[in-house]
């Protein structure tokens, strides 16, 4: 997969792209990312990208040619049809789904708006979609760029080193629901103990486990992802039974000799 990013700061995106697994990605040659400055193609001795916005108002807007001829220059390069995305607080909320869907196209290419944003007309006649990665402002596009880097390149085959551990992220799987807890050494630690199942060996009852964790955190905590209607008479009864667990009060210590209520 190839990934272009427009962006006033390209280095930026290319640096924060070098680690982790999208560095991996890579390195493996499942993954190129290329960053373009508008500025390289803007004409003039300043090599201005911006200007003030008709009707006044404060803060600059993003010119229409310097991206223009950027965008072209993108496209030349690779025969390939590709998307252009706009990153904006007035885009599509980025999903799991959406990760997924981009995962699967050979090209893609990211604009990264700054100021106070794109001149519309450009918008409108070569851009095919707008994304947000949440309901807030940025100064720039590339963290949500970034975003959408790190959320596509870890659902490429062969990406991560056990294939399984995306398909147990909080979205995936039956329900898209969140995951469940995980646990490592040491076993016993004054935070707590490891739920004795996850030592039990018993991998249906594990599984069984983290399905009903996994209900039960996603009604606690984005209720909205769960429609209770629609769930299966199974995970119903696991939810039931996690909600249950949590109303049950603590367990009380065992009264000491003295008996209930006496002080030694």
């Amino acid at each position: 997969m190839r990934i272009d990013v427009l962006s006033l700061f390209p280095e930026f995106v290319s640096q924060v792209a070098s680690h982790g697994v999208v560095g991996r990605a890579q390195e493996r040659g499942l993954l190129s990312i290329h960053g373009w400055n508008p500025r390289d193609y803007a004409e003039g001795n300043y090599r201005r990208v911006d200007d003030r916005p008709f009707g006044g108002g404060p803060g600059m807007v993003m010119m229409i040619e310097p991206l223009r001829t950027a965008l072209a220059a993108v496209r030349a390069v690779d025969p390939r049809p590709t998307r252009v995305i706009y990153m904006s607080p007035q885009g599509a909320p980025l999903t799991q789904a959406k990760a997924r869907e981009l995962a699967g196209l050979e090209r893609l290419v990211l604009l990264c708006g700054r100021y106070e944003g794109v001149d519309e007309r450009f918008l409108q006649a070569e851009v095919d979609e707008e994304l947000s990665i949440g309901d807030y402002v940025l100064s720039g596009g590339e963290l949500a760029a970034a975003v959408v880097i790190d959320a596509t390149a870890r659902l490429l085959p062969g990406a991560l080193n056990d294939a399984e551990s995306a398909a147990q992220d909080s979205f995936e799987g039956e329900g898209g629901l969140l995951d469940c807890p995980h646990y490592t050494r040491p076993l016993e630690h004054p935070f707590g103990a490891v739920p004795p199942v996850l030592l039990s060996g018993n991998h249906a009852e594990i599984a069984k486990w983290r399905r009903k964790q996994s209900l039960g955190r996603t009604w606690l905590r984005r209720p909205e992802l769960i429609d209770r209607d629609q769930l299966s008479k199974a995970d119903r009864a696991l939810l039931e039974a996690f909600l249950t667990e949590q109303a049950a009060p603590a367990s009380s210590p065992e009264p000491g000799p003295g008996g209930p209520g006496e002080q030694g």
